[in-house]
Parts: structure tokens; C-alpha cells; sequence
């Protein structure tokens, strides 16, 4: 059965509504999920800093601060392995309600975590437990989010764009979360150190709740059905894909570098250098940063649809690029400490990203083999968050202490790009091409000789 027939017992009709039922679902997921874990970057050089490490120089207790948000980007591979499991052993929907109740409940309780003057050395421990925890949620949720859109689409030629709305739940729920911090930050007042900061962490549950709902109703994807009915499901996939495609793992992984590290910055170190070195008011960085995520819902899905007629690796490496000669752009605008330029530097931001991570779902996913699929794609992506994600804040905050200048990350910037570059290269692209059967990568050289072929 090829991506464009329906399952059997769905009319075609049905299968549509499927569709849209399983990119809403997936997309509505990613963006509580995004928003419980980028929660933490907003909040962590504004409050944490203080409240958890208060003895600490600024800039060290920053780093400290960061420290422990790289934990949750740990965790995430150890999550990746472990739903991965699952994904690929008792199904998609399963296992995605598992992580959108690990990691809503985790960021629930980061709300009700004491301060250091409460605790002492306990409240950074307990900070560091829970954001392990809610780590390992998100580790699992990317790929059920992904392959459920993916494996529901009713033909191979519009992966890219059916996957990047799921992308798109990462900036959209930063868009939330810098909503929830500039609005309490407003109504809390001089009081946001003491209990402003906890009220969007304790939101977050009511979103739990609905994304809950939301993906109750789905229904199991018809790719994982049909490897239970052909008695081909994994027992170990997780060591499986390690044996059979560890070159894609780690491919995947570093494809990631000039995506995932430069975000943070962006993202999260923009608050540190923005208010220590700039002396930038925190509203207007969190008002530009928001806007930015606002543009993304135009970029990513339009990177997505784009790669579907010109490629996934040739729109990957376009992004990739023009991420290199970004960051110098971007520190020569922050830099004129013209509050106009800081204002348009954040904005533009996320455009580089985007030409990446619209496509960039689709591209991981599709080189892994249905039945290991959860798990290879997760594995991937995530250890992406040790090497990328995980160290850019405290990167870029060690060279900033370190040299004093903004270039010298904007350097650290285009080496993720070089990295991203030769990654991407070295990887088999499947654009509009059938991923629904296992023969396709039968072969290591499969991929590479499907990649040859003109597109559909």
C-alpha cells in the first residue's frame, strides 16, 4: 500500500479529515510542549539567576542558570530512547499522551519550586530534578508529533509541509510563553521576583488538559497499523536502529548544529546580552522576540512547502547558509545599540532558522525505516540538544565573558553552520519519494540512489 491509498475501512474522505485531525492535534501538542520547556529559557536569565543562586556574581549566576537548563536538553536524548521504545512497540497516540503528561505536569510543579532563601541549596536540586523530567517528556514528544502528521499524509508529495506544522508548535509556544512572562511581568510589578514569574508555569496545566482532549480523539496512524498487521513490530527498536542506522543518527544530529544552537541564542541569551551589555529594557526584547515567533508562523510552513518542490536538502542547506553570514549581521545591529536595529536584529532572527526547521521534520524522519522510525528519528533529533541546543546559552555567555564581544559568538554562529553544511551533504534525500515500505531502505545505498531520481 503506497502514502496515497487510505487504510482500509476509510473512504478518502475520511482519511482527509484524519489528516487535519492529526496535524491540529500534533501542532496544538508541540505548542504546550514548547511552551512548558522554553518557559524555563524566559524565565531563567530574568529570575533564576536571582532567586536560585543569589550569592553568585550576575553573569556567573546566569551561567549557573543555564547550567540548568542545559539539563533538560540531557534528558531529552535519555527521553528519545526511552518513548522511542514505546513509539515504535505499542503505537503513536499512545505514547504521545504519555509525554504531554510528563512534561505538563513537571512544568506545573517548577511553579510551587521554593527559592534558595526558602531551602537553601535544595531549591536548585529540585529545579534540576524536574527539569530533567520534563527533559525526558519532550525528548519522547517530537517524533510521535511528526510521524503522526507524516504517516496520515495522503500522498508523498506534501511531507514537508504537512510536518512543518507540527515545527511550527517550537516558536509558537515560545510566542506564548514570552506572552505569559510579559504579561505577568506587567501585572506583577516589582512583585514578578516573588510570584509573577510562577503563574504562566502554573497555566500550563489547563493547556495540559487540552491538548489531553485533543489527542484522545486520534486514531493510530496507518503505517504503524500496518506493521502490527504484517507481525513486524520491533521488540528492541531502540538498539535496532542503533545497529542498522547509527551513520543517519548521527548525520541527523549534527544537521541540527546551526538550527538548534543559534536558536537559543536568539531565543534566550538575547535577554542577557541585551540587558548587561546593550542595557535593553526586558519588555521591549521580549515584545521583539515575540513578533519574531508571530513571522515564524509565515516562514516555517512556507520552507516546509518549498522544500517539497525543490528538495529537502537543497532548502535545509539554503537555511543553513544564510545562518552562517547571519550572525554576523546580527551582532553588527545589536551593536549600534540603536534601539530600532536591536529591535529589527531579534525580528530577523528567526528567518534563517526557519528555512531550516520547516523542512527539517520531514528530512530526519523520512531516513529511517517505519518500523524504527519513532525511535531513530528521535534519537537524531535530540542529540542534537547535547551538542547544540543544550551548551549555546552557555556558550555564548563563556565568550561574552570571556572576550567581551558579540563577533566572537557570531563565529561560534558559522561554525554550526560549517558543521550543518557537511551533515546535511553527506545525507540521502527522500522528497516525494514512497517511505512507507521497508524495502526502501533495504540497502544503504538506497537512499542515496532514490535521491538521484527526479522528483514526482
Amino acid at each position: 500500500m503506497s502514502a496515497a491509498e487510505p487504510p482500509a475501512g476509510l473512504s478518502d474522505a475520511e482519511h482527509q479529515a484524519q489528516l487535519r485531525r492529526a496535524v491540529v492535534a500534533s501542532t496544538v501538542g508541540t505548542i504546550i510542549e514548547a511552551y512548558d520547556f522554553l518557559l524555563y529559557v524566559q524565565v531563567a536569565p530574568l529570575v533564576f539567576a536571582k532567586l536560585y543562586f543569589p550569592e553568585s556574581d550576575p553573569l556567573v549566576g546566569t551561567l549557573q542558570a543555564f547550567g540548568i537548563y542545559a539539563v533538560g536538553f540531557i534528558a531529552r536524548p535519555v527521553g528519545a530512547a526511552f518513548f522511542g521504545h514505546y513509539g515504535d512497540g505499542i503505537g503513536r497516540k499512545a505514547t504521545l499522551i504519555a509525554t504531554l503528561l510528563l512534561t505538563g505536569l513537571s512544568t506545573f510543579a517548577v511553579g510551587f519550586v521554593p527559592g534558595y532563601a526558602q531551602i537553601g541549596i535544595w531549591a536548585p536540586v529540585i529545579l534540576t530534578i524536574v527539569r530533567f523530567i520534563q527533559g525526558m517528556g519532550i525528548g519522547g514528544e517530537w517524533g510521535g508529533a511528526t510521524l503522526m502528521s507524516m504517516e496520515w499524509a495522503k500522498t508523498n508529495a506534501h511531507r514537508g509541509f504537512i510536518t512543518a506544522w507540527p515545527q511550527w508548535g517550537g516558536p509558537a509556544g515560545l510566542f506564548f510563553a514570552n506572552l505569559a512572562v510579559l504579561a505577568f511581568s506587567a501585572i506583577s510589578g516589582d512583585q514578578f521576583l516573588t510570584w509573577g514569574w510562577r503563574v504562566p508555569f502554573w497555566i500550563s496545566i489547563v493547556m495540559v488538559g487540552v491538548g489531553l482532549y485533543i489527542r484522545l480523539g486520534l486514531i493510530e496512524t496507518p503505517v504503524f497499523q500496518r506493521i502490527v498487521a504484517a507481525e513486524r513490530v520491533a521488540r528492541a527498536p531502540v538498539l535496532d536502529v542503533l545497529r542498522q542506522q547509527p551513520g543517519k543518527i548521527a548525520l541527523t544530529a549534527l544537521a541540527r548544529m546551526a538550527e538548534q544552537g543559534p536558536f537559543y541564542i536568539f531565543a534566550a541569551f538575547i535577554f542577557t546580552y541585551g540587558t548587561n551589555v546593550l542595557h535593553s529594557s526586558r519588555n521591549m526584547l521580549l515584545t521583539a522576540v515575540l513578533i519574531a515567533t508571530a513571522l515564524s508562523a509565515i516562514t516555517i510552513p512556507l520552507a516546509g512547502h518549498i522544500s517539497d518542490r525543490i528538495g529537502r536538502k537543497r532548502m535545509y542547506l539554503i537555511g543553513a547558509v544564510t545562518m552562517g553570514v547571519f550572525g554576523f549581521v546580527y551582532y553588527a545591529l545589536l551593536n549600534t545599540a540603536v534601539p530600532g536595529l536591536i529591535f529589527l536584529a531579534v525580528i530577523l532572527s528567526f528567518i534563517p532558522h526557519d528555512m531550516m526547521y520547516g523542512p527539517q521534520a520531514a528530512m530526519i524522519a523520512e531516513c529511517f525505516t517505519p518500523r524504527l522510525r519513532y525511535s531513530g528519528a528521535s534519537l537524531g533529533y535530540h542529540l542534537s540538544s547535547v551538542i547544540a541546543g543544550g551548551p549555546a546559552p552557555i556558550i555564548a555567555t563563556a565568550l561574552l565573558a570571556w572576550t567581551g564581544s558579540g563577533y566572537v559568538i557570531a563565529c561560534y554562529i558559522l561554525f554550526t553552520a560549517v558543521v550543518s553544511v557537511a551533515a546535511t551533504m553527506a545525507l540521502p534525500d527522500y522528497t516525494n519519494r514512497d517511505i512507507s515500505q521497508e524495502h526502501v531502505y533495504d540497502t544503504p545505498a538506497a537512499g542515496e540512489a532514490m535521491a538521484q531520481e527526479p522528483a514526482a
